[in-house]
């Protein structure tokens, strides 16, 4: 699989989204970032020295943990939620 399809990203939107129509709330973002973080986890078991691609992870789980800080500072019980739906701490 390339990338995540079109289905697999409405899905994801469908499922974390706080209201009809939002794309852009921090738990959707954060969501379909986990889903791209784990695809290219992947990526790496078999493509060992792809460090331009293993850059670009780190630039994403960066990106993620920003939007998890923030929606931590505002609301906790919201930060727990996420965290615990996309089982993010182990």
């Amino acid at each position: 699989m390339a990338t995540t399809t079109k289905e697999r990203k409405e899905e994801i939107i469908k499922t974390h989204a706080t209201h009809e129509g939002d794309t852009g709330s921090p738990e959707v973002q954060i969501a379909l970032l986990t889903e791209r973080i784990n695809h290219l986890t992947g990526h790496f078991q078999t493509h060992k020295k792809d460090f331009a691609g293993r850059r670009g992870l780190l630039k994403l789980v960066s990106r993620r943990r920003h939007l998890l800080d923030y929606v931590r500072k505002n609301d906790v019980e919201r930060y727990r939620a996420i965290v615990k739906a996309l089982g993010l701490r182990k």
